[in-house]
């Protein structure tokens, strides 16, 4: 049986965490324990409520989640009312990497956003990661705006 993608479930976050964990910006910012802080589950009950996100995983022969990616389907005026399409947080399971699987789950995310109607995609990369931004060159994505952000900080 081939890999497959399909959305995650409830079941399927405590994996998704421990990806989104096991690197070194990621390590700094998650909190991957067991039991997971109800945050993450609160967070994948928002996701799972809006139609406009789709969070999915690679699911390996032996039902193991090996891949995540979460894509956002963003409405706008501009464009003529265009659709938006944002690819957040992919991650592959360090034990596959270097399989091809990033490039199966940016070619899935691309040829979703097609049949949803999108205009464009796009995504942000943290410049402490070259490698990944090397990466969606090699897969025809361009370098053609600057990013921002602005962190604020959370209401105690």
């Amino acid at each position: 049986m081939p890999n497959i993608i399909r959305q995650a479930t409830l079941e399927d976050v405590p994996a998704i965490v421990g990806m989104l964990a096991n690197d070194k910006l990621g390590a700094q910012r998650e909190d991957f324990k067991d039991p997971l802080p109800d945050a993450y589950l609160e967070a994948f009950d928002r996701i799972s409520k809006d139609s406009n996100q789709e969070l999915m995983v690679l699911e390996d022969s032996r039902t193991m989640v090996i891949g995540t990616l979460q894509l956002s389907f963003i409405p706008y005026l501009t464009y003529q009312g265009g659709i938006r399409a944002q690819i957040e947080a992919v991650r592959v399971h360090e034990s596959f990497r270097g399989q091809g699987l990033g490039k199966m789950l940016f070619e899935w995310a691309i040829q979703r956003s097609k049949e949803k109607g999108a205009h464009v995609v796009q995504l942000t990369t943290d410049k402490k990661r070259p490698e990944a931004l090397a990466f969606y060159k090699s897969l025809g994505f361009l370098d053609t705006h600057e990013g921002m952000k602005l962190h604020l900080k959370a209401k105690t």
